[in-house]
């Protein structure tokens, strides 16, 4: 029997010990034990998070880092129940949403511009225009200098980050005009806007690729330094969110990493950094 019990213990303890090595402490092998970090929300805040994440995982192997983009309105939501531990938006939190009492940490400023097909003739507008096309006051190219043709307006879904900073900073929330194509992702704006010739729409400046051209407004280009000067004022912050209480240290130090010099250097390269 005593053999027994001893064989029956030894195995018990087998079972434990891969068990251990993922809730955290130490692994088999002595180093640190794996930890997966849950990042959701904002489609136009993913493509730096993405950057971030596989930076610091190659510095920290073990530590990974999964990022979904599902929509700011899903972020915020997702960090205040815990589905993930930070949540990503791309707009400031509404009145009911600082009632969850969410931690907030700004990790970079972008700038919203406006994106037309590269063969569009038209190449700057004011913001009154850029206004005024999106809440229906004007319906052809030829009235801001273009062609006859009607404009095509491809905008962001309800509930959209990008949609919501772009609507208050323009002036007409809640007056888009009716029969806008909206779509439920950064990717889905750019690809409209580039396989349409007519079409106008409105994406991050780090989603900026060859496939669309970007408008300057009031004469003044979409960059990174005209947003720090202040001289493109369509812009809005990158925040992630988190419960502090709630976090593990993981995740704490992957936060404090996000401000960093280094972090910051690659919030640099599209975006405008934050310290």
């Amino acid at each position: 029997m005593k053999n027994a019990r001893t064989v029956a213990f030894i195995a018990a303890m087998a079972l434990l010990v891969p068990a251990f090595s993922f809730a955290g402490g130490r692994s088999e092998a002595g180093g640190p034990a794996h930890y997966t970090i849950e990042v959701t929300g904002s489609t136009s805040v993913s493509p730096l998070m993405e950057r971030f994440a596989e930076t610091y995982s190659a510095a920290h192997p073990q530590v990974t880092i999964n990022v979904s983009g599902t929509g700011s309105g899903d972020g915020i939501t997702g960090a205040n129940t815990g589905v993930a531990e930070l949540g990503m938006s791309s707009r400031s939190l509404r009145p009911t949403e600082l009632g969850f009492g969410l931690d907030v940490l700004t990790v970079a400023i972008d700038a919203i511009a406006a994106v037309v097909h590269p063969d569009n003739p038209v190449s700057d507008l004011t913001r009154d225009q850029l206004r005024q096309i999106y809440t229906g006051e004007i319906t052809n190219w030829n009235q801001v200098g273009g062609p006859d043709r009607s404009i095509a307006v491809v905008s962001r879904e309800p509930g959209s980050g990008t949609r919501g900073a772009f609507e208050e900073v323009l002036g007409f929330v809640d007056l888009l005009v009716a029969g806008a194509i909206e779509f439920d992702g950064t990717g889905g704006v750019r690809a409209s806007v580039a396989g349409n010739p007519n079409a106008i729409g409105y994406i991050s400046l780090g989603s900026i690729t060859d496939e669309v051209k970007t408008l300057d407004i009031d004469g003044v280009p979409a960059t990174g330094a005209n947003v720090a000067s202040g001289t493109y004022t369509i812009a809005r912050p990158f925040l992630v969110l988190y419960r502090q209480e709630k976090i593990a240290s993981e995740t704490d130090r992957f936060l404090e990493w996000m401000v960093s010099p280094e972090a910051q250097a690659i919030v640099e390269r599209n975006y405008v950094r934050v310290n």
